[in-house]
């Protein structure tokens, strides 16, 4: 009330014949804007909080504004934006009557000259790249508003699970670091509705999209004693997914179908194993492009990275498969006879129940046949003979060899003919397995996005 007192008496002495006079001459005699300036730095205090009555907390109203997104760090969970801040209060020790000024409602001063509240990000974690801005806008009723814009550079828990489909949601808190809410107390400038749906001045091109803004506030302590008011915004952001759709997902989509398009080759033939075994080698020269573009974390890993594995597992899966059809139709003349109950399982089961047919098999080991059949008429035809030539014992000894060979000739053939039969059933069966198996993997995966995507 003193320092009020004194104001108000030196401004009664100062005031000549209904105006407030300038004591300065020259180029400033007029000027009424440095008049007013004089005016309110006589006698101010910046390092005292202005009112009058102690008791009387200041409360400062803020406001923000999501201007762009400018990083997103998934390894070091730091988010970086740029937004408009803007923050007023009401000054008590900054007010005049604009008729004594020209009818001046407002100016702007110094910030460094007046009483600024210490309301700091709890969040910060480097300092951005923020334009300076000197001024604030002093109203004639002591209201200041001081608006600027802020690089903000905080922390915040980055959840890379649902990549690329992610949405994420950082908080900037907003509090007077050491003021209780007896001194300064935090409201908002406009209702929490209007701040969550303003979207006017962000930058809606780049890779991520602005959902919402969230404001709530809150009153702690921390020692039950004293109570700290904070106003806390919730930055919520989504991924456009398409950039990582067109060159991670569908080049892994194509080469799996590739895969699945292999097995319609012959299993009797190599050529099968060497394109399943280029597909790998090409598989794993696409993970080894793709790893720089994954989000990186020491406490997690993307489901879509997840999805890569199973893929070059699957692949590894396929190849084996082939490996051992192709081992198994090309050895026949080393094995034994099909026993009886892989005949039962594999030959009469398996092709009833998953409808599989083997009448090509039978086809193509069928030829050949009739030389076997026409060595053993030529054997039986010249054992009715006489025999009692040393020279046509001879001869029969030479028939009755080349018989017991073609005969055991049409046994490998049999025995062909059962292993290749088993091995074209087991063939088709396996790559039905396998088909579900990457359909259903592929369709859990599509409805997790799609679901993540629409939220």
């Amino acid at each position: 009330k003193v320092l009020w007192t004194c104001l108000n008496c030196e401004m009664i002495t100062q005031k000549r014949e209904g105006g407030w006079t300038n004591n300065n001459t020259g180029r400033f005699a007029n000027a009424t804007l440095v008049r007013l300036n004089e005016f309110l730095s006589a006698g101010y205090k910046k390092g005292v909080r202005p009112v009058r009555d102690w008791r009387q907390s200041t409360t400062v109203a803020i406001d923000l504004m999501v201007y762009a997104i400018l990083n997103v760090d998934e390894k070091n969970q730091v988010l970086t934006t740029y937004v408009w801040y803007r923050q007023q209060w009401t000054d008590e020790f900054l007010a005049w009557d604009p008729e004594e000024f020209d009818e001046v409602k407002q100016i702007s001063i110094p910030t460094a000259n007046i009483w600024v509240p210490d309301i700091l990000i709890n969040e910060f974690v480097d300092v951005g790249k923020s334009p300076e801005i000197p001024y604030v806008y002093v109203g004639n009723t002591g209201l200041v508003r001081n608006y600027k814009p802020i690089q903000v550079v905080t922390a915040c828990s980055l959840n890379i699970y649902n990549f690329p489909y992610d949405v994420q949601k950082c908080s900037l808190t907003f509090q007077s670091w050491l003021h209780t809410t007896k001194d300064i107390n935090i409201t908002l400038m406009r209702t929490p509705e209007e701040v969550m749906n303003d979207k006017s001045v962000f930058m809606n091109q780049g890779e991520w999209e602005l959902l919402h803004v969230l404001s709530t506030y809150k009153d702690f302590s921390v020692d039950n004693d004293d109570y700290y008011a904070e106003m806390k915004f919730h930055v919520v952001i989504r991924r456009r997914p398409l950039f990582y759709t067109v060159n991670l997902l569908l080049p892994s989509v194509f080469l799996m179908v590739m895969d699945i398009v292999g097995f319609y080759l012959p299993p009797d033939s190599g050529e099968r194993v060497s394109f399943k075994i280029t597909l790998l080698l090409g598989y794993s020269v696409f993970l080894i492009i793709v790893s720089d573009t994954l989000p990186a974390t020491a406490i997690g890993t993307p489901l879509i990275g997840v999805y890569f594995v199973v893929c070059m597992a699957l692949l590894v899966i396929s190849l084996t498969e082939s490996v051992l059809i192709v081992r198994l139709v090309h050895k026949q003349d080393l094995q034994s006879r099909v026993p009886q109950w892989v005949k039962h399982l594999v030959l009469e089961k398996a092709t009833v129940l998953f409808c599989i047919r083997n009448k090509k098999v039978c086809s193509v080991l069928s030829q050949g046949s009739d030389l076997p059949d026409s060595g053993r008429n030529l054997g039986l035809g010249l054992s009715t003979r006489d025999s009692g030539s040393p020279v046509m014992d001879g001869i029969l000894r030479e028939i009755t060899t080349i018989r017991q060979f073609l005969e055991k000739k049409d046994e490998s053939r049999e025995i062909a003919k059962e292993w290749l039969q088993v091995g074209y059933v087991l063939d088709v069966l396996l790559f039905r397995v396998y088909l579900l198996t990457v359909l259903a993997y592929s369709i859990t995966l599509g409805s997790l996005w799609s679901v993540w995507q629409n939220v």
